[in-house]
Parts: C-alpha cells; sequence; structure tokens
C-alpha cells in the first residue's frame, strides 16, 4: 500500500487549521482516512475559548478513533459521535450556538475487503480511482452554487447560509449536520486509489485551472503530494504579483493531500 500525507499550514507563523490522518486496524484489513479544514473566522467574537485548530485536533482525533474502532457504524454516524463527543469537551465554557463557534468541513473515507464507503461535507474533496483509471470526485458543492450576493459579508453569510436550509453546512457543534453530507458506498473492486484534499490543494484546478480533476490525481500519482502543494505555493505566490485570480480571499491557505493506494 501507497500512502502519503501532506499538510502544510498557509503562513508559516500560524498554526495548521487542517487536521489529517491515516488509520490502519491492527488486523491488517482495511482503513480509513480524514481530512478537515477549519473554518478561520473573522475578527471578532466566536463565543469560544478554543481556537480552530484546537477543534480540529479534537474532531479529527475522534473520528480517527471511531472510524476504525466501528466499522460497521455508517460514516455519518461516526461524524455525529464524533461531533457529540468534541462538543461535550467544551460545552462547559463556551456558546456552542454562536454561528462562529469552531467548525471545519469533512471528507472521511473508509475501506474494507468489500466496500469503500465515503463522506464529504463542505468545500474539501474526496478522487476516487478506478482500476481502468477512470477518477471520480465526490463533492458537497453547495457553497459553490450559492449565489455571491449571500455571501458579501459575514453578517450575511451567518444570518442566512452558514449551516442553514438552502445555503451550506459545516461541521460545528450540531451532531445532526451529519445527516446532510454527502455519503455514499462504493464496490471495493471498483476502487484502486483515493485522494482526500482541502480547498487550499484544490485551488490547483478550481482556482488556478492548471487541469481538471482527473489531471490533479494524475498528477499527485505520478509527482507526488507534496510536488502538488508546492505547485500551488508557486501560483499563489506568482498570482500575488499578477492578481489574476482576484477572488481568492487568502494569498496562501493551508493545503493538506492525502493520497492512498488501497
Amino acid at each position: 500500500m501507497r500512502t502519503e500525507l501532506v499538510s502544510e499550514p498557509g503562513v508559516p507563523a500560524r498554526p495548521n487549521e487542517d487536521f489529517a490522518s491515516v488509520g490502519l486496524p491492527a488486523s491488517g484489513q482495511g482503513g480509513a482516512l480524514v481530512v478537515l479544514d477549519g473554518v478561520t473566522p473573522p475578527r471578532g467574537e466566536t463565543g469560544c475559548l478554543h481556537s480552530v485548530s484546537w477543534f480540529t485536533a479534537r474532531l479529527g482525533g475522534a473520528l480517527t478513533e471511531l472510524t476504525v474502532s466501528l466499522p460497521d457504524v455508517p460514516l455519518a454516524d461516526v461524524l455525529a459521535r464524533a461531533l457529540t463527543r468534541t462538543a461535550e469537551a467544551h460545552s462547559q465554557t463556551c456558546d456552542l450556538s454562536h454561528p462562529r463557534t469552531p467548525q471545519a468541513t469533512v471528507v472521511l473515507a473508509r475501506w474494507s475487503a468489500e466496500t469503500v464507503e465515503y463522506l464529504v461535507l463542505s468545500d474539501s474533496a474526496l478522487l476516487t480511482e478506478s482500476p481502468d483509471g477512470i477518477i471520480t470526485p465526490y463533492l458537497d458543492d453547495r457553497l459553490s452554487r450559492l449565489p455571491r450576493a449571500s455571501l458579501a459579508t459575514d453578517a450575511l453569510i451567518d444570518a442566512h447560509v452558514r449551516n442553514k436550509e438552502g445555503g451550506f453546512f459545516t461541521a460545528a457543534a450540531d451532531p445532526s449536520v451529519a445527516a446532510r453530507a454527502v455519503t455514499g458506498v462504493l464496490p471495493r473492486a471498483d476502487v484502486r486509489a483515493v485522494a482526500a484534499l482541502t480547498d487550499g490543494a484544490t485551488r490547483w484546478v478550481e482556482k488556478f485551472r492548471e487541469g481538471d480533476w482527473e489531471d490533479l490525481f494524475r498528477f499527485i500519482r505520478k509527482e507526488g503530494a507534496r510536488a502538488l502543494v508546492d505547485r500551488v505555493r508557486a501560483l499563489e505566490v506568482a498570482d500575488a504579483e499578477e492578481r489574476t485570480y482576484l477572488r481568492r480571499s487568502k494569498t496562501h491557505d493551508d493545503a493538506t493531500v492525502v493520497y492512498v493506494e488501497l
């Protein structure tokens, strides 16, 4: 099995708010991956004493344990349990009802001898490759389909679209959000490799248009996860001067890539 994991902060002086892990059961049968992208809040009150990186570490740790230790529990239920456990860790000190309480996007994948399960919540991505080389993206595109006017200010986002019906959903404190995730189960025979990426890495496709999802997957397989992040960083630096892609909210973003050949 070939496994690669790269996670790099957008700014070295700031904590990385992404989380990534690969879990392999002691039995040697199957495995799981977890990728989270912490949502950086705007300046101001969040209702929480804890940082986004604290939250993603807690949630990611719970998901890593539960995806492996509860192989018969569907991934949406695993996410709900992990969110409940994480909320309980700070419910006595923090206002978890605040719209800016720490939160994250989620990608989960779990494989056994028979199946590959997946879960995607918000704008990170999961890609699979079939034995005949077909690349399939699994995306939660609700955020990208919203009109730009609804995302004009943080106040509008919080009031009308963040974790709202008709808007988009992230993993925060409410375990019921797990039911909103994009989920599915594939035959193991139909999947020979998977890649999970936060949006700091999918910029290669979505912002810089270096290729499509198929090109991205093949780049990772040939050049490696580290090479993809390095290429994104080079594109970000070049665009900081050229300003071709003005819709980027940050010059650099935390970037995480996990690649597994099953």
